[in-house]
């Protein structure tokens, strides 16, 4: 029997011997074991750093915070946003000069042109006057080559002709005689001469026309060059 136990001993693991033994005075205890902290941590997945979300402190958000606690950042986007007002008021203007120099150069263009037709115009307006004009002159050469021919009545009568043919040419484009009924003196149509005092007169009248004036549609073309008569002083 007691060579069994004693076998049953020898058997044992010396681990065991040391714990039903108990450490024997002056030697150290072996560690207890220590929990690895890894084994019970979550698994952390790719691009999630521990102790946050997804992407929270990726650089992009941290930039984003840093600017969110800029205390300047306002004023540098107030500063770009003037900036760009700038470029485009800039823009604007370079349109508008564009315009404004285009808009000269047409004006210029078109003065010019004016004044190139009123050239024209004050050089051929009067053609048709200047045709009928003419044909007076025929007229008038006419009677020249044959007034040697003629007696005095037919010579007289030709240059009646004439002038019937002028007065109408005159009436025509406007040009009308200055005819007055009275003989009351209108300074703004009659341009006095001569003058002579003369009794019984109460105001100055025409006594004589020496040149007629002419109308040209309403408007004075050459006024009557007239004798006056003026009341006599005592």
């Amino acid at each position: 029997m007691s060579d069994d136990r004693d076998d049953k001993k020898s058997e044992e693991s010396p681990v065991a011997e040391a714990v039903e033994s108990g450490p024997e005075e002056g030697q150290i205890p072996a560690p207890a074991a220590v929990p690895d902290p890894q084994a019970d941590a979550p698994a952390v997945e790719p691009g999630v750093e521990p102790g946050g979300e997804e992407g929270a402190d990726k650089p992009a958000s941290r930039k984003h915070r840093k600017h969110e606690h800029d205390p300047a950042r306002p004023l540098k986007d107030k500063l770009e946003r003037r900036e760009h007002e700038i470029e485009q008021l800039r823009r604007e203007m370079a349109e508008l000069k564009d315009k404004y120099l285009r808009a000269a150069a047409e004006m210029d263009n078109t003065r010019k042109r004016l004044e190139r037709e009123k050239s024209e115009f004050l050089q051929f307006a009067q053609v048709d006057l200047y045709k009928e004009l003419l044909a007076v002159l025929d007229n008038f050469e006419r009677a020249r080559r044959t007034g040697e021919e003629l007696e005095g009545k037919g010579f007289q009568e030709g240059i009646e002709l004439i002038h019937k043919q002028f007065t109408d040419l005159l009436r025509k484009r406007g040009v009308m005689p200055l005819e007055r009924a009275d003989r009351r003196f209108d300074p703004a149509v009659h341009q006095a001469i001569l003058t002579e005092e003369k009794e019984g007169l109460t105001e100055a009248e025409v006594g004589e026309e020496l040149q007629k004036g002419y109308f040209l549609h309403d408007r004075l073309l050459r006024p009557a060059l007239v004798k006056v008569w003026l009341p006599k002083k005592d």
